[in-house]
């Protein structure tokens, strides 16, 4: 293993028990981490927060306690494990922090990481590590569906950080996108490629008008609002081509297909980051992007916190190097 250990201790967000992120939440003092076999570490330079996060803190995944958030970060490689031949030190990568054979994960000054990929060049570090999980959420759930180039998708929830990636990696595998999203985003996704309509009453009419023929699959990743029976109406009333990975709660009764529901026997890598790399480089180009609103210390990271339960993050959430905040507020969550 190389070893270019540049501190013996570091920051590190974590929580001790299970319950609500904002009381078992504290930024701490914590050793280091080595990398294992198989392992990297790198100095965080950015690290993005998602909802998902707070899930874990409830009790999603648990594990040994205690444990870090943030999955998604960049930053400089410090140190590679036993067997990993693919980086150096000092190369930039990003990708997913190893939250869950951790201590700590992303949301701290030095992070192991599990999956990594080479930051190519013209990708600022922030906008990296804003797309591992929307990149790999949305990748994962449209190859489940079908990237056909010949079928209709409806994407309702297009104004979601996983939505608004779903709409752009739909469009390059040449799908004709319909996607539902208030008026914040309507005019890029129609810059995108996309037909737009907002959401609400009239749903099922609205797209049926817009589609001019069938809608063959729905990617749900809309907040819950009860719109579940509406997309399925969209699709004839074959609700096995509806696919959310919001309303967890309400697809079972449906017929609706389901994150926690697919067969977790056929997850394959190339489902999840077989995209990656080809997206970061469009991503560097300036034709693909994962929304940031808002920039945050990592001694700030309540604050980034307080503003996602609100709901209304509107873009990713990211913990920085920098002590300097700062808070769009244009796009959503």
């Amino acid at each position: 293993m190389t070893d270019h250990t540049t501190a013996a201790t570091m920051r590190a967000v974590r929580f001790h028990e299970y319950g609500e992120p904002a009381d078992v939440l504290r930024l701490e003092t914590v050793p280091v981490p080595a990398p294992g076999p198989g392992r990297i570490r790198i100095a965080v330079h950015a690290c993005g927060l998602a909802p998902a996060d707070w899930a874990l803190c409830r009790g999603l995944f648990p594990g040994q306690l205690p444990r870090g958030v943030g999955c998604d970060v960049s930053g400089a490689v410090e140190a590679v494990g036993e067997g990993v031949t693919d980086v150096a030190v000092g190369d930039l990568v990003f990708g997913t922090a190893d939250f869950a054979g951790q201590f700590s994960a992303g949301a701290a000054d030095y992070a192991i990481m599990d999956r990594w990929f080479t930051v190519p060049e013209g990708l600022d570090l922030v906008q990296a590590a804003a797309l591992p999980m929307a990149l790999s959420t949305a990748s994962w759930h449209l190859a489940r569906l079908g990237l056909s180039p010949d079928r209709t998708i409806l994407i309702n929830g297009a104004g979601t950080t996983v939505g608004y990636a779903a709409v752009q990696i739909a469009l390059v595998r040449g799908l004709r996108v319909i996607a539902t999203a208030g008026d914040t985003y309507a005019q890029r996704l129609r810059d995108l490629g996309a037909t737009v309509t907002p959401y609400g009453d009239g749903l099922v009419e609205r797209v049926k008008a817009l589609a001019d023929g069938p809608v063959d699959v729905v990617f749900d990743t809309a907040p819950p609002s009860g719109a579940l029976p509406d997309l399925v109406q969209i699709v004839g009333g074959a609700a096995e081509h509806v696919l959310t990975c919001s309303d967890l709660a309400a697809a079972p009764g449906l017929g609706v297909r389901d994150t926690f529901h697919e067969d977790p026997g056929t997850f394959t890598d190339a489902e999840r980051y077989g995209s990656f790399a080809e997206f970061a480089q469009l991503a560097a180009d300036g034709r693909f992007a994962v929304p940031v609103s808002g920039t945050f210390g990592l001694d700030q990271w309540r604050t980034a916190l307080e503003i996602s339960l609100t709901g209304h993050a509107r873009g990713k959430l990211v913990l920085v190097r920098t002590s300097n905040s700062k808070h769009v507020g244009s796009l959503c969550e």
